[in-house]
């Protein structure tokens, strides 16, 4: 049995996240949980959702999706992330 992926997607880009929304949803298995604009929402969505996967831009406002990505792993370490850039 496949078991579901929950994926946050973080990017300050909201046509890109819808359009990946949009993608994702169509995919068995893969259950898009949160959003954030920012990598300090980044952070936050993920200490509250916990997902397994985050798709994150690694420029955003605030701090960058390298430094939420760090923030994110030190305490999720389980935690997979994947950095993109446009």
């Amino acid at each position: 049995m496949l078991e579901h992926i929950q994926v946050l997607l973080a990017d300050d880009h909201t046509l890109f996240r819808r359009g990946i929304r949009t993608m994702l949803e169509q995919m068995d298995g893969i259950d898009v949980v949160g959003e954030a604009a920012d990598g300090e929402e980044a952070v936050s969505q993920a200490r509250e959702l916990v997902p397994d996967a985050i798709l994150m831009d690694i420029k955003m406002p605030g701090i960058s999706g390298i430094e939420a990505t760090q923030r994110i792993l030190k305490e999720n370490p389980h935690i997979g992330v994947v950095l993109v850039t446009i």
